[in-house]
């Protein structure tokens, strides 16, 4: 059964204190009983009700039963904070898929190649560089004029060591995976990626104060030569740029009394910036690239920032390989140690460990190098 009744008139005889009467009538009158029940608590809940359409009225004497439509009341004051709607959080959706920053490329291994020397005990590498000398004399079968010697030398280069931790703890993975990421893999990723890049700059440049020097600053290098102009300039051809390349195989040649020939496996070496101006094409529609691998045919071309250099845009070609010995390597002793996982209270951590040697230069009269701007 409902109840209506005036709101005002029942606020008004409860503050003046005839609650416990209108609770008796209605308990005599009407059948209805409250328990466990304050008056305050009534009085409340009583104001925040409603009217309704109508109620039917059963008369407990005579049995009639009648139907009293409701008073249709104005809505009584909100006993809660207004509020227009939902959280707003709860209209926010996480996307599962990571997107990753992403870092310039690492192609110091393309280019000089990559070989591991010694192990993580290891603090000097050297190297056996054998010359075969001596002199001839005119045949005479009493004379024993004439001898032959070996001149030995042992290039010395010193390794370097370096880690990094990585660390994680169960709150920190708990609150990250309600964004959906894998914090210790994560982590882990990163850490390869940071070793990895370390590595590569070591190739290029090497560690500096140690006897460890990259491909780029290796102290037995030849001087490089000039280009005839710069390669990106709208004046400067696709013939200009083929025959700039083609001077500096020259240099390759002068610098080694003519052991090398355009048939030889060759790799050139520059920055991005760079290797699109080996696009031009002249008026026959043949570009840089196509009359490279027609005159050079087992030439491969590798870009790497790191040829943009302070002192400009660098260009390196280099034979890769002259009777059976590479030109140069990047050396490593250790390529990612990952050591004991180290539990605490509630965290881990865990220590990754490299290597590295730099870029070792066998033989830099194979490698030829130009400055284009």
């Amino acid at each position: 059964m409902r109840v209506v009744f005036d709101q005002k008139a029942f606020h008004a005889a409860m503050k003046a204190g005839h609650g416990a009467a209108i609770l008796a009538r209605a308990a005599e009158r009407r059948g209805l009983h409250f328990h466990d029940r304050s008056m305050e608590e009534l009085a409340v809940t009583a104001l925040r009700v409603a009217a309704r359409d109508s109620i039917e009225i059963t008369d407990p004497d005579t049995g009639k039963v009648t139907r009293e439509w409701g008073a249709f009341d104005a809505q009584p004051e909100l006993v809660t904070v207004a509020n227009a709607g939902i959280p707003g959080f709860l209209t926010n959706w996480v996307d599962p898929k990571l997107i990753e920053a992403l870092v310039a490329p690492m192609k110091a291994a393309q280019i000089y190649g990559e070989e591991k020397k010694g192990d993580w005990t290891t603090e000097d590498i050297y190297f056996s560089v054998i010359e075969s000398q001596g002199e001839v004399s005119s045949y005479g079968d009493f004379s024993a004029n004439g001898s032959v010697e070996i001149n030995a030398n042992f290039p010395q280069r010193q390794c370097y060591h370096y880690q990094t931790f990585t660390q994680w703890g169960e709150r920190e993975m708990a609150k990250a995976a309600l964004a959906k990421i894998d914090q210790a893999s994560r982590l882990n990723i990163a850490s390869v990626l940071l070793l990895n890049k370390f590595q590569n700059a070591s190739y290029f440049f090497g560690i500096s104060g140690l006897q460890i020097y990259g491909g780029l600053n290796d102290p037995t290098l030849y001087a490089p030569i000039a280009a005839t102009s710069p390669w990106s300039q709208s004046g400067t051809t696709s013939a200009i740029i083929y025959d700039d390349i083609r001077r500096l195989f020259q240099q390759i040649q002068a610098q080694a009394n003519g052991l090398v020939s355009q048939d030889m496996r060759m790799v050139l070496a520059m920055s991005p910036t760079q290797e699109v101006n080996l696009a031009k094409t002249n008026e026959f529609n043949v570009n840089v690239h196509d009359q490279l691998k027609k005159n050079f045919p087992a030439i491969r071309i590798v870009s790497a920032p790191e040829f943009s250099t302070q002192s400009g845009e660098l260009v390196q070609l280099i034979v890769e390989e002259l009777e059976g010995q590479e030109t140069t390597t990047c050396s490593f002793t250790e390529k990612l140690r990952a050591h004991a996982v180290v539990q605490d209270t509630s965290s881990w951590k865990q220590k990754k460990s490299q290597g590295t040697s730099g870029t070792v230069v066998f033989r830099s009269f194979l490698i030829g190098q130009m400055t284009v701007s």
